[in-house]
Order: C-alpha cells, then sequence, then structure tokens
C-alpha cells in the first residue's frame, strides 16, 4: 500500500478519534470526573441513527442534530440527578457512580437492541484524488467529525456558556463568588460532553458498525488520546486523535491490525514519562 493511502486513511481515522475523545476531555478537564458512561452514549447514539435511518429512511446528516441533543438532555439529567451529589467527592467516587450507571446502559442496550452490528449504508461510491482512494462516507465522516470539533472549539472560546465554563474550570470557588451557578455548569457541561459522544456515534455508524462490544473500546481510545494531546484541551483533542488514527494506520500496516492498538496504548505510556501534560495540553482552556 502506497504511504500516501496509509496517511489518507490514518488522517480520516484520526478525525474521527477527535469527535470521539474531545467531550470525554471537556468533562474530565472541568468536572474532574473520568466518565465511565462516554462509551455507551457513543454507541447509543450511533444506534439510534441507524434505527432512523433503517427504519424512517432519514439521512444521518438530518438526523445527527436530533440524536446530539437527545443526549445532551440524557447527559444534562444524569448529571444533575446523580453525578452532582458527589461530584466534589473523590475520583474513586465518581469513577463508580458513572461506572454502575454505563453498566446499567450498556445491558439496557444490549437487551432493547442486541448486540448485532450494524452500520448506516450510504452509496456514494469513493473519490480518487492522485492515487489516493477514499470511500465517500469516510470522507464526509470526517468532515462533520472536524465541523464538530471545530463548532465545539467556538462555543467555549467565544459563547458566555464557554467562558463560564472556563471560569468554573480554573477557579470553582471564585467562579461561584463571581454569581456563576456552578452546579448548572457542570450539568451542562457534562451535557455537551454526551452530546459531542452522541454526535460521534452518529458520524461513526456511516462508516463502520457499532455494536455495544464497543462501547469500552470508544471509552479507551477516548483515555489515551486525552494523554496523548493534553486534558482539556478541543485542540488537544483533535491533535491527540490525529496523532493516533495516523499512528494506529502505520502500526497496523507495518505490523498487523491486530497490534495497532497496543501501540497507542504504549504511546501512551511514553507521553505520561516523558509530557505528562500531553502534546499541547495547557492550564485551562483557550
Amino acid at each position: 500500500m502506497d504511504i500516501s493511502q496509509i496517511l489518507a486513511n490514518g488522517i480520516v481515522l484520526g478525525a474521527l478519534y477527535a469527535c470521539i475523545a474531545v467531550g470525554f476531555s471537556l468533562v474530565w478537564g472541568v468536572l474532574n470526573v473520568i466518565n465511565m458512561l462516554h462509551g455507551s452514549f457513543i454507541i447509543l447514539g450511533g444506534y439510534l441513527t441507524y434505527f432512523a435511518w433503517f427504519y424512517l429512511g432519514l439521512h444521518p446528516v438530518i438526523t445527527l442534530p436530533a440524536v446530539a441533543l437527545l443526549l445532551y438532555a440524557l447527559g444534562f439529567v444524569v448529571q444533575y440527578v446523580f453525578i452532582n451529589k458527589v461530584v466534589t467527592a473523590p475520583v474513586l467516587t465518581t469513577l463508580t457512580l458513572t461506572f454502575g450507571l454505563d453498566m446499567i446502559l450498556y445491558n439496557l442496550m444490549t437487551v432493547f437492541f442486541t448486540a448485532t452490528p450494524r452500520r448506516v449504508t450510504l452509496d456514494i461510491g469513493s473519490v480518487d484524488i492522485a492515487g489516493v482512494v477514499m470511500p465517500g462516507d469516510r470522507l464526509i465522516g470526517m468532515g462533520l467529525a472536524l465541523l464538530l470539533t471545530a463548532l465545539l472549539y467556538l462555543v467555549m472560546r467565544g459563547s458566555s456558556i464557554g467562558r463560564a465554563i472556563v471560569a468554573v474550570r480554573m477557579d470553582r470557588q471564585a467562579a461561584a463568588l463571581m454569581g456563576i451557578r456552578v452546579n448548572r455548569i457542570y450539568a451542562i457541561t457534562f451535557g455537551i460532553g454526551a452530546l459531542m459522544a452522541g454526535a460521534a456515534g452518529a458520524v461513526f455508524a456511516m462508516v463502520f458498525p457499532v455494536t455495544t462490544n464497543l462501547t469500552g473500546t470508544f471509552l479507551g481510545k477516548a483515555f489515551v488520546i486525552c494523554v496523548i494531546g493534553g486534558l482539556g484541551s478541543v485542540p488537544g483533542a483533535l491533535v491527540g486523535g490525529l496523532a493516533l488514527g495516523i499512528i494506529e494506520s502505520f502500526a497496523g500496516y507495518i505490523l498487523g491490525p491486530q497490534h495497532a492498538i497496543t501501540v497507542g496504548f504504549l504511546l501512551m505510556l511514553i507521553l505520561l514519562v516523558v509530557r505528562p501534560t500531553g502534546l499541547v495540553g495547557v492550564k485551562g482552556y483557550e
């Protein structure tokens, strides 16, 4: 296989990875909560997109906003009702709570949807650019993933909600003294994380099959990307996702696809030793 083809495959995969990880990074960086629900949120978004396409004939691009808003509402309620009660507790407490909630959601999806892999099939052919052949659905998926990541960056950088989230991230007590309702910002942040997860699942269902068996895989990749790129940074998630995608693409070609994930985790361990903040990790958001 040509190097340019491997690189192109890695960039497409990396864009999807960035979209998968950015919501996880946001929640972890702002709430200091390792959201074990994140992988299940991604799969739920993928399932909802598939069923809307299969039973209602709706194009996934049309259903994506509805799926994202539905996941936002679910994330907001979950945080406000459950996680908010223990959000200031040690990390192990919130991790255990989100793990329990994840088990409930995972089993509900397995019972009602089954674990059969499902994928939205878009017959739009392939594109050949200077000898690099790329399926049209992957190009659309990459474009949507980059667009979603860019929109989140703009929200964090230029909106009042984004500035409030940054303030809470930097100093919770000072933000409260300035009149910011911290608990509500926490719920909004968790909702945005779920929204991004659901949107990523909708995009992923256009490119690869989705099944509940992938919840742990997505969660693991989100964790690795946060370490590689830098926690709590939208550009960090993008850089980490692209880096992981390209590395896995080349590692899969050279060592075999069964070793691609191992190489990604090895890179994470190396970065934890030499650069714990990640490649572009910063304090707070830009």
